[in-house]
Order: C-alpha cells, then structure tokens, then sequence
C-alpha cells in the first residue's frame, strides 16, 4: 500500500439512528426550512429598524446596555454563583461545537440587545459594531458606500463576537490576515464590571492581544472598531483548472497568488481575493478575485454572474465547471461574491438535502436555503449529534503554508474527504506572544508567500462525510480528529475550537500558548469569574466541580502546563 492510499476498513453494521440521519431531510424541509427563512425575515427587519436609527441613538441605547451589564456583573456572588456565561441558548451559536459548558451552574449575563452598527466612519476608515451584528448586516450597509470591512467572512450568520473571540477568516486574509487582525479596537467589560477600550498601543495593549481565540474568557465584548477598505461594485473572478497529484495542486494553489519572485506585497502581482477547491485527489480550481467597477463589468462581451439568486448553481458546483470548460473569467457583484457559499453552507447542504442543489428544488424551494445550524442542531437529539461526532467532520487545519501539500496527503489518507476548501492567511510577526503564533526565524527562510513581517498560512477546511462513512465502513471520527491534532501539533499549526475537539489540556497547551492568556487572565480577574478557554471548549458536559478545580490549580500554579 503506498503512502497515499487509504487503509482497508471493514463495513459497519447500520443502526436505527442510520435511518434517522438519511430520512432527516423530512424534518428540514417542513420545520427547519420554514422556521429558518422566518428567522432570517425577523432578523433582517431588526436590522433595517436598527439602520432607521441615527448613530446618536445607537450610541445612547448602547451606553444604557453597557450600564445593564455592568449593573449584572456587580449583582453576581461569587461564592453563590456560577461562572459568568452569555445567556444566549447552548444551541444558537453557529460553531459544531456544541456548548455543553452551560449546562453546568451559571451566572447568566444577557448581551442580545448589542447587535447595532454605531458608526461608520469614512474618514477613519473605521466601523464601530457590537458583538452581534453578523456578516449579512455589515455588508448590506457598508458596500452600497463602497466600503466593506477587510475581512468579510463568508456565511450570513458569522457574528462579530464570534469571529472576534474564536476565528474568522475569508479570501481576502492573504493580505490582511485574520478577521480579528483587523480589529483595531476592543471595548470589554472586566470581570469588576470596569469598561476598558484596549488597542495595541494603550495600558491594555496586552488585553488587546490576548482577546483573539480566548473565547470570551477574559471579559465581554460590548463593541469593536474594525478597519474599513475601499471596494468596487463587482468582482472580477477567475476560475483555473489545475489536474496533477495533490503535491502539484498544492504547488498550483501557491503560485494563483504568491509571487515566485517574493514581491508579496506588490497589488499588480497579488489577486484581492483567492481561495481553491480540491474536488478530488487529482483535481482543483483556483479561484482569484479582482475588485471592478461596474463600467467594467458591463463592457461588452463580459459575463456577470449573479450567484445569490435562489434558483442558481451552488457556487462550489459552478467553479466545478471549469474543470470540463477550462479557464474562464466572470463577474460578480461584490455583496453576492463575499456571501457565495451561504446558500449552500460550502457543500453541507448536499448532506443535509441530498437533492437541494437539483434544479427543481433550488427552483421551489432555493430561497428558504439554508437552514440554520442553530436550528438543526437544535433538533438533532444526543444519538444524531453523536452520530456527526463519529461519521462527520467540520475542521480547520490552520498550517504553514509550506505544509499544504503534506496536509492534504495527510487528509486523504486518514479521511478521504472532498471536496477540501483551502484560503490562505497571513500569520503576523507580533511584539508578544499570543495564543497562536507563527515559526520561530521564518523569516529567515524565505520561503513563498512569506514576508519579514508575516508568515504566510492556509485554512484547510475539511467539511463533510468521509470516504469511509459514505462507503458504509467502519470510521472512528473522535480518533480521526484526535490524530489531526497531534499532526497540527507537530507541525505548528492550529485548530479553530468552534469545531469539536479532543484535545487533552496538556495538549491544548502544547497547539496554543498560554503565557498572555493566563497572564491577562490574573491581571484582569478574570479567573474565578469567566471559565478558562479550554474547557469551555472542551468536548462533552463540564460539572461545576470540575471547572472550579480547574480554575483553583490555575490560581496555585504560576502558569499552565505546557509540557
């Protein structure tokens, strides 16, 4: 057997919770579909409601919120009360990973009136936003304007607080790195109830760089300034069949968008957006983006695409084509580019629906799409939660991007999962350590894609049903995910925690590190207050007792285990 085939597996037995999975789309298409396209209806009004208001009144009723907090925080016992917890339902958040941390005894803090645009400031080239406004309401204000945030992640729902506190990343991270390195300020309630503004070269610089990946465990975000770019009306994209080995799709991939001659910081050479699909072992598309304005676009001979239309091609299924076509260029209106695979959520939706991206369906039926994951994970029970836990996989491999051909050997031969979506990001050289961080002196090694400032990475996401699972045979997802782990670990590379993990706290601590955190964690009181970020990501339920033996051998311990 060589390196790259997967081993033989022996067939599993179907059990009843099989039959359950293949028959929920009954369950989706008549409850989730209808309650979701209604969710999204309310929440849209909200949100035109939100924008009928001035600033000075979104100003005003976020001081009276940040008051409310403030007044909670100071109401709390901590010899009475729990841990200090949103009071959002476990189910809402849109990470896989399910929130089994309160179910143990909490103190509960309600932040779901911040979710309002504060300001727009075109001179600053700033938006101030509270934590849940959501990819969807950002772009609908600020591209009219020609405006958008520099990272604009991809699906509707994808909040501010979240990509903020956990991950956020999107085609244009090659550039601009991280959706939370493009914060230029936080506003966070301390565990005293102190409101504090930290930045990067104020008293709380140290908090500034230490609240990206925490999980809100250092304190709440209330608000969040974020830099603003200048945008085009269209997207000008093209879509580049590449055919070899994996090593030479990962080589193609390289090379749409990082110049061999290292002059990675030079617009003419580098695209504005890039991301890559890998439909199998030997096949991909590249797929580069170039801001246009609608002149351009509507030059004669060009094609524009509105990919946002309900009865319309799946994104990821459309740049499929040019495997068969060839390369093509077309455009597409810069607010349809940016939220391409919400209807479709990537490919899940094929799991969800088997027969949604049919025509018939995403002409009846294609504008409910998608449901929402709050919702199907809502109604999806412990034996279909379990059952994704073990036969279905939604991670990020963050890894050098150097190691993008061995990541993907590696992912085939453990999962044989496709398609794979990779989009690269920069990993920046920082004045401290924070929890993720790039290789010591790579700098030196001038590698593709590198900078003196900034090594450059890739998001490996690897989402859906493995070969094994879809074949009938035996698959263990938790040891599948577990060994991933170890290969990111040694490999200095990282995992997003929305998604489930199995990380022992040893080995968190040797994937992240810990000294800012727990650092700021001391500093800021924060401890004895807020959990600690692994095990609130931690995998399964968290009892009372176990967090606060956690937090008690923190306080006795002068930093975290690393070893």
């Amino acid at each position: 057997m060589s390196d790259l085939e997967a081993p033989l597996r022996p067939k599993r037995k179907k059990g009843l919770v099989d039959y359950f999975v293949q028959f929920r789309w009954i369950i989706v298409i008549f409850v989730v579909l209808p309650i979701s396209f209604t969710m999204y209806f309310l929440h849209y009004l909200g949100d035109v409601r939100s924008e009928c208001k001035s600033f000075k009144q979104r100003q005003k009723e976020h001081d009276e919120n940040v008051k409310k907090v403030v007044k909670r925080l100071k109401e709390r016992n901590p010899s009475k009360d729990g841990l200090v917890c949103t009071a959002r339902k476990p189910w809402i958040a849109v990470g896989m990973r399910n929130v089994d941390y309160k179910r143990a005894r909490h103190f509960e803090v309600d932040l779901s009136a911040f979710r309002n645009i504060l300001d727009v400031d075109k001179e600053r080239m700033i938006a101030r936003v509270e934590p849940l406004v959501n990819m969807g309401h950002i772009s609908r204000v600020t591209v009219p304007m020609n405006l958008a945030i520099a990272v604009v992640a991809e699906l509707d729902d994808l909040t501010v607080g979240g990509l903020i506190n956990g991950y956020g990343i999107e085609g244009s991270s090659h550039i601009y790195g991280l959706f939370s390195d493009t914060v230029v300020a936080y506003e966070i309630i301390l565990a005293d109830g102190q409101l504090v503004r930290a930045t990067k070269d104020n008293e709380y610089s140290d908090l500034f760089y230490a609240i990206p990946w925490s999980q809100g465990t250092l304190g709440l975000l209330v608000a969040a300034e974020i830099k603003l770019i200048p945008v085009k009306e269209y997207m000008r994209v093209t879509y580049k069949p590449v055919v070899g080995n994996l090593r030479e799709l990962a080589q193609g991939y390289i090379d749409s968008f990082c110049p061999r001659d290292g002059d990675q910081d030079n617009p003419n050479k580098v695209p504005d957006f890039v991301e890559t699909m890998i439909y199998s072992p030997t096949e991909a598309v590249c797929m580069t983006g170039r801001y246009a304005s609608k002149e351009e676009a509507k030059q004669k001979g060009n094609k524009i695409n509105r990919v946002c239309w309900w009865f319309k091609t799946w994104f990821y299924q459309h740049a499929q084509t040019a495997l068969k076509k060839g390369e093509f260029v077309e455009y597409i209106p810069t607010r349809e580019f940016y939220h391409r695979h919400t209807r479709c959520l990537y490919w899940e939706g094929k799991l969800i629906l088997p027969f949604a991206d049919q025509w018939w369906f995403r002409f009846l039926l294609g504008w409910m799409m998608p449901p929402k994951v709050s919702l199907l994970k809502a109604t999806q029970g412990d034996a279909i939660r379990n059952y994704y836990h073990e036969m279905h996989v939604i991670q990020d491999m963050l890894v050098p991007l150097y190691k993008v051909g061995d990541a993907l050997e590696w992912v085939h031969r453990e999962m044989e999962l496709y398609p794979i979506w990779m989009c690269p990001h920069r990993m920046y050289k920082l004045p401290v350590k924070t929890m993720i961080y790039p290789e010591p002196g790579f700098e030196q090694q001038h590698r593709q894609g590198d900078t003196h400032y900034a090594q450059m990475y890739t998001d490996v996401g690897i989402y859906y049903a493995p070969g094994p699972v879809l074949r009938g045979e035996v698959f263990d997802g938790a040891d599948a995910v577990r060994r991933m782990e170890n290969w990111l670990i040694e490999n200095h590379g990282f995992q997003p925690q929305y998604a489930v993990s199995e990380l022992t706290e040893k080995n968190f601590w040797r994937m992240f590190d810990a000294d800012l955190y727990e650092e700021c964690r001391r500093k800021y009181r924060a401890i004895g207050t807020f959990m600690s970020v692994y095990y609130k990501s931690k995998k399964g339920r968290k009892t009372e007792k176990e967090v606060q033996e956690a937090e008690q051998a923190i306080l006795e311990t002068p930093y975290a285990e690393t070893g």
